[in-house]
């Protein structure tokens, strides 16, 4: 199913040859194509070492452009198969085996491998080509019984799981049972005769719940399995996968078939993953985790907890001295951190995939820091390798080092960060309680694909099996989530709902608190301090601010979150909302004394009492950002939003007069309530047609601005303060009622620029008209989306965004990610009819796409001078602007 390319956010050309190819070995050249977006970033890995000399297995790839063939189709192109025999035959010949050969077999791994990462995400099958008659001929070639049956139980259970659907945790139980009927605590300890039984358990698993047998035909095994691969492009963990990451469904994955090498035959052979630095704090140094006597996807899924990878000089000193210098040359080669998976049989090294790793946001940091200081990259490209997002992860609570803690468990730090919430034992559970507002931790034995959704809805995830570079830390990594992997005092019991951590039992819905930082479980909510960003997020954000061209200020409504924006880099205040000033307390019933006024006299009592709550709240706001320009918009709800409902009153005034009492003022109030009630409040009487009937509040807060910039001047501060009027859609509305405005303005020493919120198609399409009346410009892309979209918001969001996102028919939500095709062509329309009439047009956004790393690269192409954002989104805006400024240089 592919997204539509007229709602993509950015779209580009078919990475291709031109040649009608669908497969390439490694070692063939590829001429102009872009290779990553051809191969996968796995097969462009795997060409790359091949090209450096690096020991890599023989193998070759099946290009995306073959995926996208089969999307649109439903089944393999034509002539890919002739290609994949002909390749097999490549391999075959290197080699020296022949696939399916009963004497001597060759056995291909099946791998996926999209352009952009996505670990864990899609499907592998290892050990292919093996059958009733492939078995014996690979134990006599190896000479090794146990090894040979240990492959294929393992083949039977991968194909049957991932090719034919059966689900895993039959295969996974088979195997406890197997280890319970034997007494014995390890796969590894399992005897050849073992696994030749649990082969034949897997077939009838297979048969049972499939309905069919696995082929003996290594070559029918190898088209279901490449089609089973081009299928998980489209699985429910992938696509959850790529709508968290705004990432192109129509991109397809590639496939990397490849000669077997073995880390299963006994001690002298070993599996591993490792990143050149540590992926979660960046510290320079090999990190990660092997096994011996395993293959690559025991490591990854967490079903046996690994070695730190030093323990491999010990146990294995050649192949580990050999890996330390490969490491390092791929490092230097891709200047980047990365992210390796290796095998070892038989004491020899061979590598399977490097890539640049995923990365906490402290470890992108301070990576791309390092680097640049050390001249393997420039600060240019140490910007541009921080992605914005992973700013967020640094500006949120941690656990208070000071606090008295139950620490009732440890496992391993797998990813940093505090996460407090409910006990959860399953994905969908996860992701219900999650979108019904609750705080949870998932909490897995291991964590696998199927419980990405999980994964994304909760706060944290806790696990009792696997490392470091597990699923769940490298998931979690990846999204900035808390996660304590390899927790051995964990026990989960799945029927009743329950866990055991430390010989205490614990519930489904009971609170906990993880610490991703150091692996500590702990009973309860835990104590938290506000963040502390390091010398890295520092001087990253210095060098963005040297190279981008978009100033980034902040939305606040308050001195405490002002103060914090500037601390966060804000370059001034693009949207302080005034209506929240008056939502709650004692100001909310001021405000409902002056709606329901019904004289002249008693609206101007409450508007006296009014006045100086605003002024001391703009004054505060202004003194956080001295210096510095201040947004003001001026009240833009209706004003029955700071009214009871008329249901409720009506309610009120059945009871009261039901126990007998005067409901006299509670009707007045109805009848106010019902008077301003509206159809459809959003198009309704708000915004500048509120302050043109209702004058008395506009002036009013211009009141307030005025003196609050008067008083803070008499300080000997410097305010810089602004006055934005909302919903204008006619030039006439601003005309009037900025002449009210400079007229109660009339004698202050400062002048106060005006402008207007841009957030009606028809305020685009008579921009010039407008601009001749205003100062300033600041898109409102909130209300503006909603308005071309015809969409509301709250209601997409509940009713029917989520299927079209899942069904295709958008690839991003228009709420978080500006539509340049739609909402960014009024944009455009709007800052050309603008400039075009009034040269010194100042123009912003304020809605929360500014704060969007691709609505930011896109408010730069277009002009604009700045963006604004919710105070802990300003980071991530500094380091995207400078990026989108870099990138279109």
């Amino acid at each position: 199913m592919k997204a539509s390319e007229e709602n993509r956010p950015a779209g580009g050309e078919s990475p291709g040859t031109g040649a009608g190819r669908f497969v390439y070995g490694f070692a063939d050249d590829l001429g102009p194509a872009d290779v990553r977006a051809l191969c996968g970033g796995k097969g462009a890995g795997l060409i790359r070492m091949r090209g450096l000399g690096l020991p890599v297995p023989e193998g070759f790839v099946i290009t995306t452009e073959a995926c996208v063939s089969y999307m649109e189709t439903g089944a393999l192109p034509d002539g890919l198969m002739d290609e994949v025999r002909a390749n097999l035959k490549r391999v075959e010949e290197a080699t020296g085996r022949g696939f399916g050969d009963p004497e001597n077999p060759l056995l291909v791994s099946v791998r996926s491998g999209a352009a952009v990462s996505m670990p864990g995400m899609m499907d592998t099958v290892l050990n292919l080509g093996l059958n009733d008659d492939t078995v014996g001929g690979l134990a006599k070639s190896t000479g090794d019984e146990r090894f040979t049956r240990d492959s294929h139980r393992r083949f039977i259970q991968a194909f049957g799981e991932i090719v034919l659907k059966v689900p895993g945790h039959l295969f996974e139980g088979a195997i406890e049972d197997m280890k319970h009927d034997r007494g014995v605590e390890a796969d590894t300890d399992l005897t050849a005769d073992d696994l030749q039984e649990l082969t034949g358990r897997f077939r009838e698993i297979v048969a049972r719940e499939a309905g069919t047998e696995v082929p003996e035909d290594p070559y029918e095994q190898l088209e279901l399995a490449i089609a089973a691969v081009f299928d998980s492009w489209l699985g429910e963990r992938a696509v959850a996968y790529r709508r968290e990451y705004g990432i192109p469904d129509d991109l397809g994955t590639a496939v990397t078939v490849q000669r077997m090498v073995f880390g299963n035959m006994g001690e002298t052979s070993a599996t591993g993953v490792a990143f050149t630095r540590n992926p979660a704090t960046g510290e320079q140094g090999l990190f990660g985790e092997f096994l011996v006597n395993a293959q690559g996807e025991d490591v990854v899924a967490g079903i046996r907890t690994p070695r730190p990878l030093p323990e491999m000089e010990e146990v294995l000193p050649h192949a580990y001295r050999q890996f330390l210098e490969t490491a390092g040359r791929l490092e230097r080669e891709y200047g980047d951190m990365q992210d390796m998976e290796f095998t070892i049989e038989r004491d020899r090294l061979y590598m399977l995939q490097t890539r640049s790793g995923k990365r906490t946001g402290a470890a992108a940091l301070k990576i791309a820091r390092d680097m640049a200081e050390d001249g393997l990259i420039s600060r240019a490209e140490a910007v541009l390798r921080v992605e914005p997002a992973a700013l967020d992860q640094l500006l949120h609570p941690r656990i208070d080092p000071e606090a008295d803690l139950d620490v009732i468990a440890r496992g391993l730090p797998a990813s940093p960060g505090a996460a407090t919430g409910k006990v959860v034992l399953t994905a969908r559970e996860a992701k219900e309680l999650a979108e019904a507002g609750e705080a949870v931790l998932l909490v897995r034995r291991e964590t696998n694909p199927d419980d990405v959704e999980g994964m994304i809805s909760a706060r944290g995830v806790l696990t009792a099996l696997g490392g470091m570079t597990s699923h769940a830390a490298v998931v979690a990594r990846g999204m900035g989530k808390p996660a304590v992997t390899g927790c051995n005092a964990l026990k989960i019991d799945p029927v009743r709902g329950e866990i055991q951590l430390g010989g205490e039992t614990f519930e489904a819905g009971d609170v906990l608190t993880i610490d991703g930082s150091d692996g500590s479980v702990i009973r309860g909510v835990a104590p938290l301090v506000e963040p502390d960003p390091s010398e890295d997020f520092e001087t990253v954000l210095r060098w963005a601010d040297e190279v981008r061209a978009l100033a980034v200020r902040a939305n606040a409504d308050t001195p405490v979150d002002a103060r914090r924006a500037r601390e966060l880099g804000a370059e001034g205040i693009g949207l302080c909302r005034t209506e929240h000033m008056f939502m709650e307390g004692e100001r909310l019933k001021i405000m409902r004394e002056m709606i329901l006024s019904e004289d002249e006299e008693a609206l101007g009592e409450a508007l006296a009492k009014l006045e100086p709550m605003q002024r001391e709240d703009f004054e505060g706001i202004l003194r956080a950002m001295d210096g510095l320009p201040v947004t003001i918009r001026l009240l833009d709800p209706p004003l029955h939003e700071f009214l009871p409902e008329s249901k409720d009153l009506a309610k009120d005034i059945a009871e009261r007069e039901g126990r007998g009492e005067n409901a006299a003022e509670q009707r007045r109030q109805l009848r106010v309530v019902e008077s301003l009630e509206e159809r459809n409040p959003m198009l309704g009487l708000r915004g500048g047609r509120l302050g043109l009937l209702k004058p008395e509040i506009y002036l009013m807060q211009v009141r307030a601005v005025a003196k609050a910039a008067r008083a803070v001047r008499e300080d000997g501060g410097e305010p810089v303060v602004e006055i934005m009027i909302p919903l204008v859609a006619f030039a006439p509305e601003l005309r009037m009622l900025r002449a009210r405005i400079e007229a109660e303005l009339a004698g202050e020493e400062a002048r106060i620029p005006v402008g207007t919120m841009i957030e009606l198609p028809r305020a685009c399409a008579v921009a010039d008209k407008i601009a001749a009346e205003a100062d300033f410009f600041s898109f409102g892309t909130n209300d503006l989306t909603q308005m071309v979209c015809g969409i509301s918001r709250d209601d997409a969001e509940e009713k029917f965004l989520a299927d079209y996102l899942n069904g295709g028919i958008l690839s991003f939500n228009p709420f978080q990610t500006i539509d340049r095709d739609g909402v960014g062509e009024f944009v455009k329309t709007a800052i050309d009819k603008g400039r075009g009439a009034n040269h010194a047009l100042k123009l912003g956004v304020c809605g929360e796409h500014g704060g969007d790393p691709k609505s930011v690269a896109f408010f730069h192409e277009v002009g604009l001078d700045y963006v604004s954002c919710s105070p802990f989104r300003v980071p991530g805006a500094r380091l995207a602007a400078a990026q989108a400024a870099l990138e279109g240089s």
